[in-house]
């Protein structure tokens, strides 16, 4: 591919619209073929992983929660296959980035109720936690907020925590939805964040979502983060926070870059369409490493499944474990399952 030569701008630099598959094809030289079929390779293979994975899933983990971990192993590979799509297909970029949005929107509610479960569940995490207090001065919110008061751990606050990720769930896709039909319309272009077009507000409102479904997940994670150790929730909540700085700050900063034109044209791609096509790239790589590292650490928790010895990870808890046993049988058979 080409650049600016002489100081005169290729038609394709002014241009709106990213190129057709069939041009970027013929413009690409041997490296970026290589380029192209290593990609794709990387691909096929995060999504072979994953069915592997989620086959063994299937016959290992109990059904309640194998919905939840699969749809969480299934971030990464879906953002990979969403940005190869992109990647061969430049103008079904921004179906492909929604659809990559609403995924992990979702994933992102999963991840919550999956820490939930991972305690035994809602009742028995209020059980564990009678007396606890969750801290809320946590990122991405509240993190410098020192001042806010520690709020009790009680049913109305974990459906609050639900509320925070499953609204970002609901609203994206609404969201999105909304800007299709105004695409359609011609009102809605994707990189055109001027204050008169819809598309800055709609971003700034997903933004502010996102950072309210992360709040509650990091909220419920610093809880729990100790007693889950035995279950390997930081590397899981690790690779998460990888996802989402990945798929959203990354992908933001550059297409920045590409609409302040830091990023230069490159025939037939403009500035945004060739900041895009780097991200795909980047992501598709990235993705890739994450599917590998997944499968190895959600694999580990599953040959030691429920340890007892997650049960009394909680300073507090420790005294509170007595009355617990002491009340009846059916809390004592239940003490495995956290």
């Amino acid at each position: 591919m080409g650049g600016e030569a002489n100081g005169s701008l290729h038609p394709s630099c002014g241009s709106s619209e990213p190129p057709y598959s069939e041009e970027l094809l013929r413009s690409l030289d041997l490296p970026g073929r290589f380029l192209f079929a290593t990609l794709t390779l990387m691909t096929l293979i995060a999504i072979l992983v994953f069915i592997e994975e989620a086959v063994y899933i299937y016959r290992k983990i109990p059904s309640s929660k194998r919905s939840i971990i699969i749809w969480i192993n299934a971030a990464a590979p879906v953002i990979s296959t969403t940005s190869c799509i992109g990647m061969w297909v430049p103008r079904s970029t921004m179906f492909t980035d929604f659809t990559a949005g609403i995924f992990f929107a979702i994933v992102i509610h999963k991840f919550l109720m999956m820490m939930i479960k991972e305690c035994g569940g809602q009742k028995v995490l209020l059980r564990r936690f009678e007396n606890g207090h969750f801290t809320i001065t946590t990122g991405p919110c509240c993190c410098c907020c020192l001042c806010l008061p520690r709020v009790p751990i009680t049913r109305q606050t974990l459906f609050w925590l639900k509320l925070g990720t499953f609204q970002f769930a609901v609203f994206r896709p609404v969201l999105i939805f909304l800007s299709i039909v105004l695409w359609t319309n011609g009102n809605y272009v994707l990189y055109n964040l001027s204050p008169k077009g819809p598309a800055l507000w709609i971003s700034c409102f997903i933004g502010a979502l996102t950072l309210f479904a992360l709040w509650a997940v990091g909220i419920m994670f610093r809880k729990v983060r100790i007693l889950l150790k035995c279950k390997n929730i930081i590397p899981k909540f690790a690779l998460y926070q990888f996802i989402v700085i990945l798929n959203h700050l990354q992908t933001t900063i550059i297409n920045i870059f590409a609409t302040q034109k830091i990023i230069p044209c490159a025939p037939p791609l403009s500035s945004t369409a060739r900041g895009s096509y780097i991200a795909q790239q980047l992501l598709i790589m990235e993705m890739f490493l994450i599917t590998v590292i997944s499968r190895v650490v959600y694999r580990r928790k599953y040959h030691d499944l429920e340890p007892p010895e997650c049960v009394a990870e909680e300073p507090g808890d420790k005294k509170q474990a007595p009355k617990i046993i002491l009340n009846g049988a059916v809390v004592e058979d239940a003490l495995p399952t956290f």
